[in-house]
């Protein structure tokens, strides 16, 4: 099969495409012919050494959509030609690939009413922000939160998660992307360049942190006391607060069917809708991942496999 891989940690360059041994069903899981995968911020700090030393080649990517091919002894519930999606259980990787083999348990069938590509960015930034918005900061209708980075895949979806909840939303993003963040439901923008978002909002009952650095310290000021934040760009440890009446939390991503059945379901009602997509082929990794690491683009890079 063709893949994206690395042999050594570094920049861009150190990216390869090429042939790799096709993989093969172990017990519980199912091969599947890979038709799109998203890349994610976490791609490029694996590339780049972040994630501690790796067994080479080590092939990267997280989520994918595509058609099961091949079953393992055991699996009862998919069969060949199902099209499913997926995010590679924790400590798996390996969807910038033709075919991945991953535990059967962990993948959902994918609706004819999703497309491959759509599915693929849904999956990975669906499950955070889910666990985010929902399991973590068990946000209520008639709150308030601050979305940091709006424009982002995973911010997109927990505005549009927030408000069919019933929030209020505040975000940040550039001027550039006001119309696009706004037309996810956002009900106040703050654009980062221009204004301090902790001058303009205040007494929130949540915030949802996806940018990092100092824009998650400085996210408690804009906290109600007893407010909540959840952070997932800031490492495995939640920021420590500068004041002691407000929580700070780093959700969990479980790996879990009944979560991407939810997404699909969604997505198929109209809640959610796929966010910005920016294609490119697997030989393009490198282009990819350098627009990924700037971290200046709307929505989801997704590679279109076949």
């Amino acid at each position: 099969m063709k893949a994206v891989f690395i042999e050594q940690h570094g920049g861009p360059e150190v990216l390869k495409y090429g042939d790799l041994p096709d993989p093969v069903a172990g017990s519980g899981e199912v091969v599947v012919d890979i038709h799109a995968a998203s890349v994610n911020g976490v791609d490029w700090k694996v590339r780049a050494g972040g994630y501690g030393q790796l067994k080479f080649p080590h092939v990267l990517g997280r989520d994918f959509s595509g058609v099961v091919s091949a079953i393992g002894e055991g699996v009862d519930d998919l069969r060949p030609g199902d099209a499913v999606f997926g995010v590679c259980e924790a400590g798996q990787e390996g969807a910038h690939a033709e075919k991945i083999a991953m535990k059967a348990a962990i993948v959902a069938k994918k609706p004819d009413g999703l497309s491959h590509t759509d599915a693929a960015a849904l999956a990975l930034i669906g499950l955070t922000a889910m666990n985010a918005i929902e399991d973590t900061l068990k946000l209520q209708r008639g709150e308030t939160i601050l979305i940091q980075g709006g424009a982002g895949g995973v911010a997109s979806f927990a505005i549009q998660l927030a408000k069919h909840i019933g929030a209020r939303v505040f975000t940040t993003a550039s001027a550039a992307n006001h119309d696009y963040v706004r037309d996810l439901g956002a009900d106040e923008i703050i654009d980062y360049n221009a204004r301090d978002f902790a001058q303009v909002v205040a007494n929130c009952d949540a915030v949802f942190d996806t940018v990092g650095g100092d824009v998650a310290q400085r996210s408690f000021a804009v906290l109600r006391p007893g407010g909540r934040a959840a952070f997932i760009a800031s490492g495995a440890q939640a920021p420590k607060p500068d004041r002691d009446d407000v929580t700070s939390l780093r959700p969990p991503v479980g790996r879990a069917r009944a979560h991407l059945d939810r997404i699909a379901e969604l997505y198929l009602t109209g809640v959610i809708r796929a966010p910005h997509i920016t294609r490119y082929r697997l030989s393009e990794a490198g282009d990819a991942h350098r627009l990924s690491e700037s971290r200046h683009f709307r929505g989801k890079l997704v590679f279109e496999v076949r």
